[in-house]
């Protein structure tokens, strides 16, 4: 059974995703390179980080030491993964998506993770249904604006349910949230 990471992990890319997922059992932010620039993403780690904590685990290129270090810039608390440049070259190609799942559990270990033993679901999929965010033709929509007003960013309905847990989210917050977006759509 995979270890359940309480902390959101920042990886460059989406196959950098891939490779952890196979590795651990995690919430994942992908930061799309030097896209990371970009004012929601900041904002979606700074949600990740003010509930769960973020680790960030970047390529072990100069590349991936720039993110790293941009990242840090709002952040300066994160915790860092490395993984070894040899344990993330196939082919000469450089990356966390090369390496072997031990390789990424021993980065995030000695990087101090925190382990879950039980994630609380605050939420599920019903609830969601019930508030209109799964299951209708405006749902994308409403998930979009109360994903927004929470700095979880957009996702589908799965995604967004295990973004609502994952990252902490609270009822009171949720709701808050939400309402705020029913009153605008009156």
């Amino acid at each position: 059974m995979k270890k359940k990471i309480k902390e959101i992990i920042v990886v460059e890319g989406r196959d950098d995703i891939s490779a952890v997922k196979a590795a651990v059992d995690a919430e994942i932010i992908q930061v799309n390179g030097f896209a990371v620039r970009k004012a929601g993403t900041i904002e979606k780690i700074r949600v990740a980080n003010k509930n769960r904590g973020i680790i960030i685990l970047t390529d072990p290129d100069h590349a991936g030491e720039e993110i790293r270090k941009y990242i840090h810039k709002f952040f300066p608390e994160a915790k860092d993964a490395y993984i070894r440049r040899i344990e993330g070259t196939k082919d000469g190609d450089v990356g966390v998506e090369n390496a072997n799942p031990e390789a990424i559990i021993n980065a995030l270990e000695k990087a101090r993770c925190s382990v879950l033993e039980n994630i609380v679901e605050t939420f599920d999929m019903s609830y969601l249904m019930d508030c209109g965010l799964v299951g209708n033709n405006e749902a994308s929509i409403r998930r979009e604006r109360v994903g927004g007003k929470l700095g979880i960013g957009y996702s589908n309905g799965k995604q967004f349910l295990s973004r609502l847990n994952r990252y902490g989210i609270s009822r009171d917050e949720f709701e808050k949230a939400l309402n705020e977006v029913i009153a605008e759509e009156k």
